[in-house]
This record gives C-alpha cells, structure tokens and sequence, in this order.
C-alpha cells in the first residue's frame, strides 16, 4: 500500500486547524515581532513633519533592543560575542542578555530558532518545496558541524576583537534588510534558501547555523518540553520524522530507547510542535521536562 502523503493522516483525522494550529502560532509570532520593529520607522516615514518623537514599542534589533523605551533585551550570543571582543562592559546590555537568556532556560534554548528567529521562515519554505517536490537531499552533514562553527566565531571575536560574525549572519543581515532595505544582504538569505532546497535537507538551521548551537546549550535546562505522551498509539507513519527539522530527538522518546522517558529532552529540539500538528494519532504535546 502507497504511503500517505506527509501530514495527510493528521488533516483526515483531526481537521486543517488541528493539523496546523502550531505552524500558524508560530508565523504569527514571527511576524508580530518584525512588525513591532517596523512600528517606528514606518511611523517615522508616515507622520513626518507631524509626530517629532514617533512611539516605538521595540527600538533596535533582535540583537539589542528596548521594550517601550524602558525594558532592555540583548541577545546572550551578541552579548558574549562583545566581552570576548573586548568591548566596554554596560551594565544595561548585561540585564538585558540576563532576561533573555532566563525566558528561554524556560520556553526552551532553541524555541528562538523556530518562534522568533526571521530565518525560519525562508528554511521553512525551503523544506516545504522540498517535499512538494521531491527534491532529495545531496549531502547530509553532522549537526554536531554547528558547535564546531560556534567555536569558530568565538575564536574570531577573540582574535579579531570585533564581531566578526555579525557582518554575515543571516539573522542580521535579513531583519536590517526588512528594517532599512536589503541590498547584498538578499545574497546571503537566497544561499541559505537553495542551500536548503536544493542541497541539505534543513542543512543550514539543522547543522550549521551557531545560533542555534549556541541556544541549544540553553535548552539543556529549559523547562517547557515536548512529550511523547502517548507513543502507545503510534503507528510508525513517520510523518513526525519527515517533518522535524531535528528528527534525531525524537526517536528515543517515541521509541522508549535505553529506557529513556517520553519527555522529548534533547536540547537541539526547537519546540516549534509540529511534531503535535502533523500526528494523526496525537501522541505528541507540550509539557513539563519534569513530568515523566
């Protein structure tokens, strides 16, 4: 018998907005921060001439930013890119990487990679063409490949005594393109794109992005998890498989491998739940990485 197409399973057995509800959670988080970033330029450009002081809800970048002028928030890997660098020490960006990095010991390390970060979506999309179509992979590199990178920039901060980094990440280069205009910056977020598509099945989120090695050393400790709750009912469709940009975490919780629990505890999960949409038997759902 043919195999079901991915995700036609669940879309029979629980409907599009059961099978989708998390993907869609998710869009709208990303899209809502840009758009709260785009709020005072695009008021700037609206009222000018009327509105001297334009209210901005977030000033910055997802690197460093302030929340209605009052709240600080920094990103722990820009932050620990600037001390390695030798940059001055503030006070202010140090509460700022303190708040962030305590959110996600909570919400998970590397929920930033699929709820906040802007890249996702392009590598998202990559995927999805991938298996409209087909496509098959030409490589399949090491995830581990992405720590080795991380320890690269953090040896370039040192040696350069600049964040080297910085002038060709993709998050950067894609959010200051969306905030001011893209310009050289469209190179870097097409090559992520075909590399994706074309090359590595979620080869650039998945394995070489040190973002998300960085925040996978957070998600160790985070709370929130997805479980496996009921694997009982799993009927090896490997859709979850197919879907999961790190699919390495969930076998061992699914399968209950060297005795392992159903709390998805690995820290390269993401906790972007499309394992829970796209499982028709509804084995999968958000929980506490102390409940067993």
């Amino acid at each position: 018998m043919a195999r079901k197409p991915v995700g036609e399973a669940a879309l029979e057995h629980k409907g599009w907005w059961q099978s989708n509800r998390w993907l869609i959670f998710r869009r709208i988080s990303q899209l809502s921060i840009l758009t709260l970033f785009l709020m005072g330029p695009l008021a700037s450009i609206w009222w000018v001439g009327e509105l001297d002081n334009p209210f901005w809800v977030i000033k910055g970048s997802l690197a460093s930013n302030v929340v209605l002028e009052t709240v600080p928030l920094t990103d722990p890997f820009l932050y620990m890119q600037t001390l390695l660098a030798g940059q001055a020490f503030e006070m202010t960006a140090l509460i700022g990487a303190l708040i962030v990095t305590l959110f996600y010991l909570l919400v998970g390390g590397r929920a930033y990679c699929s709820w906040v970060c802007p890249m996702n979506i392009v590598t998202d999309s990559a995927g999805w063409l991938r298996r409209k179509f087909g496509l098959k992979k030409r490589c399949e590199l090491s995830p581990r490949l992405r720590f080795l990178i991380l320890g690269l920039v953090i040896v370039m901060s040192v040696l350069a005594g600049s964040m080297l980094w910085e002038l060709v990440n993709p998050v950067t280069l894609f959010q200051r393109g969306i905030l001011y205009g893209m310009g050289m910056g469209w190179i870097v977020v097409i090559a992520v794109f075909l590399y994706d598509l074309l090359w590595s099945r979620n080869g650039w989120c998945g394995h070489l992005c040190p973002m998300g090695a960085f925040y996978s050393l957070l998600g160790r400790f985070s709370y929130i998890r997805i479980r496996a709750a009921e694997r009982e009912a799993c009927d090896d469709c490997m859709d979850c498989f197919s879907i999961c940009p790190e699919p390495q975490v969930i076998r061992p919780s699914l399968k209950g491998e060297h005795g392992v629990g159903p709390v998805i505890d690995e820290s390269q999960c993401t906790n972007c739940g499309r394992c829970i949409d796209i499982c028709g038997p509804e084995v999968f759902r958000f929980g506490s990485r102390f409940v067993k």
